[in-house]
């Protein structure tokens, strides 16, 4: 069995920038990844969610709080996929961006969101992400000594291609720093993470921030990883939580085994075809 052990860290997140790296700091040392071959942090755990605060706390790469999960990384021999920041991008534009970074603090990956979450749900729910963010425009993967992984941010789980593409790249685990809201998350959050699971066979580990009531974006919560066969190994509730969940990457092989669907496709048919020209991070499949 190739079992390693994640730790998913569903932080309460607050108005100011400094005391949530603190606070990410401070939970981390009271041992929360400790055991976890890989810490995997929430969407925006920096900084609230909110448009008008994206500006605000925007950092170029190697600012403060890549640095602080550079050194959480190093100091912890852990991998971390540090959940997302707004970074300030050379180009001046601002974007919703992951960063990975390997046992030794070296980054190894970089995310940045490919669909920025402009939404109006009848009324209910109107929220645009466009309003200060630029999209990104390449998949990431990154490498391990267990296998191949991936990366996509939020709403780019609802879009089948992101996780198929990186599937097709080799990956066993897709990470989803996310925060869904208390109207898509109640009715699509686990099917979603479910249904990505099952239909590429491999681990999804969805990380949320928890939900803090005196905020503008109430965020659900309910930080989760599911298997191949598609089962919930971890849910949490919407408080700020913490968990380390094993996963056998054996698994991968054994589901896909069992039912070919990877295998089975028809490339004499369809294919997907991966425009990689606007970026180095991404792939071509065929």
């Amino acid at each position: 069995m190739k079992e390693i052990k994640i730790a998913s860290l569903q932080m309460r997140v607050v108005e100011d920038k400094y005391e949530n790296i603190e606070r990410l700091a401070e939970l981390v040392a009271d041992g929360a990844a400790a055991g976890a071959d890989i810490l995997s942090l929430g969407e925006i755990w920096n900084s609230p969610y909110q448009t008008d605060k994206f500006p605000v706390n925007a950092e170029p790469e190697q600012g403060d709080s890549w640095l602080a999960l550079s050194t959480i990384a190093r100091k912890n021999s852990i991998y971390v996929v540090g959940g997302s920041i707004p970074e300030l991008g050379e180009d001046g534009n601002i974007y919703n961006t992951c960063y990975v970074f390997d046992r030794e603090g070296r980054q190894i990956g970089k995310h940045r969101k490919v669909h920025l979450f402009d939404i109006y749900a009848h009324g209910e729910q109107v929220f645009r992400e466009s309003d200060t963010l630029t999209a990104g425009s390449t998949f990431c993967t990154f490498e391990t000594e267990w296998c191949t992984m991936a990366v996509n941010i939020c709403f780019d789980i609802r879009f089948p291609e992101s996780s198929r593409v990186p599937a097709l790249n080799g990956a066993k685990v897709i990470f989803n720093p996310a925060s869904f809201n208390m109207t898509t998350g109640p009715a699509h959050w686990e099917v979603a993470f479910r249904q990505r699971a099952i239909e590429n066979q491999l681990f999804m580990v969805g990380t949320s921030t928890a939900q803090n009531p005196d905020a503008g974006y109430l965020s659900y919560g309910h930080s989760i990883i599911t298997d191949p066969w598609g089962r919930v190994l971890m849910q949490m509730d919407k408080e700020e939580d913490h968990n380390v969940t094993g996963i056998d990457l054996d698994y991968v092989e054994e589901v896909r085994q069992r039912l070919p669907l990877l295998s089975a496709r028809r490339t004499d048919v369809y294919d997907l075809c991966y425009n990689d020209s606007h970026g180095t991070d991404g792939f071509d499949v065929g």
